[in-house]
């Protein structure tokens, strides 16, 4: 799948508009519809770094190493949108373990079990 494809899919998948995610990445509402057309071909790391946040998946994901979000880049997506600065490692482990438990809930869920 195409980062064009991806980012309409991701975008309708979280019911926003053009312009909530230029402005949650600080881009303007033309060039986030360039990338989502296919017009723009080469968005800079800085960008894929925004959209990745934004939309909680990882860069490879967005760059199109993988059209899956394998559980453990989904994790270190989640856990990269966690500011460590007023955590333990303590902290970061329960809430590591907490989104891999949640993780596993839903793929269960989603295979009908």
């Amino acid at each position: 799948m195409s980062l064009s494809a991806k980012l309409r899919d991701l975008r309708a998948n979280r019911q926003v508009s053009l312009q909530v995610v230029a402005d949650a990445i600080g881009v303007s509402k033309p060039h986030v519809w360039e990338l989502e057309k296919g017009k723009t071909k080469n968005p800079s790391l800085e960008l894929l770094k925004k959209l990745a946040k934004y939309y909680g998946v990882t860069i490879d994901f967005l760059a199109g190493e993988s059209d899956e979000q394998p559980k453990n880049q989904k994790i270190t997506a989640l856990l990269r949108q966690i500011d460590p600065d007023n955590k333990s490692e303590e902290d970061l482990k329960v809430i590591e373990t907490a989104i891999e438990m949640a993780l596993s809930f839903l793929e269960t869920k989603k295979d009908g079990v």
